[in-house]
């Protein structure tokens, strides 16, 4: 019951949160506005005020996918760091300690400072998506020829990949075009510009491939929780669950940095602020950590917008101040707790 009223509670927060977020921007629009404009001519027979064409053009052509964005990269972003959170024990574990947003950027960068859109508007996410997958690829194969995929060899094995990705980042920024370093600091900084209609769906393929593996896997992470020893006991492999958590991982962090650049913290927040309220069960703590990170994301969004309004930060500036003080504050809480 407790979990059912979380989930509702947060489903109604998140319902109210896009609203405020599409109705956003230098035209302001209302929530009454926003409903007009999506629910077009059946605006009237639902009893709201009919809105003309340019406000609706710009709910749902302009407005609508990047809130869907936000809403969709948010809660992916939560799920992976939950997911990896429980795969290798480590509180501070996020997409980007395992070289998989370094992984995507190198792609993305690439294509900014060297090659050009060759393949039209697909080239950039196409490239980061790559760059993600070839870094989950590398760190698998370190850790593996490192005797085993045990959780602290994942994490020296991502931490040396991300390393290694950055340095080849700066490397092809300083050699490339110096034109483009604006649009590559933007784009490390993370965005959500890039929302459109036709590459929602990549966004969509990261939510459906974490929510078919928890619902598939969730008992095996729950057994994880109690140790190696107890997995093994119940009939759960440790190390090739934790492969296929890092391989999941991995396809849903290239397929939001590739639409997004590198937005930061969410996945080590959220998953923390989830098990407070749904408890350590993953088929409570993941559904609650993807709402979660949808709020977090289209809160720093309507930030990114209006802190230096009219201009917009790039958001990933924002989630990366949060997480700074969400980290120092937990740091802090520990050091004051009972010793």
């Amino acid at each position: 019951m407790r979990t059912r009223s979380l989930t509702i509670v947060l489903a109604i927060a998140l319902f109210i949160m896009m609203l405020l977020a599409t109705g956003a921007g230098s035209t302001s629009v209302d929530p009454g506005m926003v409903l007009a404009a999506l629910a077009g001519s059946w605006a009237e027979h639902l009893g709201l005020t009919p809105v003309d064409e340019g406000v609706q053009s710009i709910v749902r052509d302009l407005r609508l996918p990047r809130t869907i964005l936000a809403a969709l990269v948010g809660a992916s972003l939560a799920m992976v760091g939950a997911l990896l959170q429980t795969a290798t024990r480590n509180d501070l574990a996020d997409p980007f300690l395992f070289g998989l947003s370094s992984g995507a950027a190198v792609g993305a960068v690439a294509v900014i400072t060297i090659t050009g859109e060759r393949f039209g508007v697909w080239s950039l996410p196409l490239a980061a998506f790559s760059g993600g997958l070839v870094a989950a690829a590398c760190v698998l194969l370190l850790a593996h020829r490192t005797a085993g995929l045990g959780a602290e060899k994942i994490v020296l094995a991502g931490l040396a990949i991300s390393f290694l990705f950055g340095s080849l980042t700066h490397a092809m920024v300083f050699a490339g075009d110096q034109r483009a370093a604006h649009s590559v600091l933007f784009w490390s900084l993370g965005g959500l510009g890039m929302a459109r209609w036709n590459n929602l769906p990549l966004a969509a393929t990261a939510l459906i491939a974490l929510g078919s593996f928890v619902i598939l896997r969730h008992r095996s992470l729950d057994a994880l929780l109690a140790g190696d020893d107890t997995a093994h006991s119940l009939g759960v492999n440790p190390e090739r669950l934790r492969r296929q958590v890092f391989i999941v991982a991995a396809l849903a962090t290239a397929c939001c940095v590739a639409l997004t650049g590198v937005i930061g913290f969410i996945g080590l927040m959220v998953p923390h602020l989830a098990r407070g309220r749904a408890g350590l069960l993953h088929a409570a703590l993941v559904p609650a950590s993807a709402l979660m990170g949808a709020l977090l994301l289209l809160a720093s969004d309507l930030l990114s917008r209006g802190l230096i309004a009219p201009q917009e930060l790039p958001v990933g500036i924002v989630t990366g101040g949060i997480g700074a003080a969400f980290v120092i504050a937990m740091l802090l809480r520990r050091a004051d707790g009972p010793r």
